[in-house]
């Protein structure tokens, strides 16, 4: 993948059943990085911030971020922003997985910083392929070095 460090894909997502579902077609389209998945996001930026919040514990991690918008304890765009402001973690992609199809709000998340934006149909056969394209991505995807 890159030299170094595979890449851990990081799941935010609060709806158990999708959460399966994700890393179901995620493995069905070949990839078989870690995945470490959370349910809220104030464990999520726990793991990726740390103790002390500095974001320094994920500086020699290669990461890729799944991230559900509706969670329970927070907005994810709340994340999104956490994560492309702190210098460890802002090269991370993000891909943001929601049931929100307002323009406004994707507008938003892509001027965050978010790297690619997937409506979550209700209908679970285009999810999956959805979440099979993203497989494919995954597979591609370069994360560049910090410098």
């Amino acid at each position: 993948m890159t030299n170094g460090k595979p890449v851990s894909i990081i799941m935010i997502e609060d709806d158990e059943g999708h959460a399966r579902l994700i890393e179901k077609n995620i493995r069905r389209a070949g990839v078989s990085n870690e995945i470490i998945p959370f349910a809220n996001g104030t464990d999520a930026l726990s793991y990726l911030f740390g103790a002390d919040g500095s974001g320094a514990v994920s500086a020699g991690r290669q990461l890729l971020i799944l991230l559900d918008l509706n969670l329970p304890d927070m907005g994810g765009v709340d994340i999104l922003e956490k994560v492309k402001a702190n210098v460890h973690t802002k090269r991370s992609p993000v891909v943001v997985l929601t049931t929100t199809d307002d323009s406004r709000e994707i507008q938003r998340c892509y001027d965050l910083g978010a790297n690619v934006y997937i409506t979550k149909p209700v209908d679970y056969d285009g999810f999956a392929n959805a979440i099979r394209q993203l497989g494919l991505f995954f597979s591609v995807i370069q994360v560049p070095e910090t410098p």
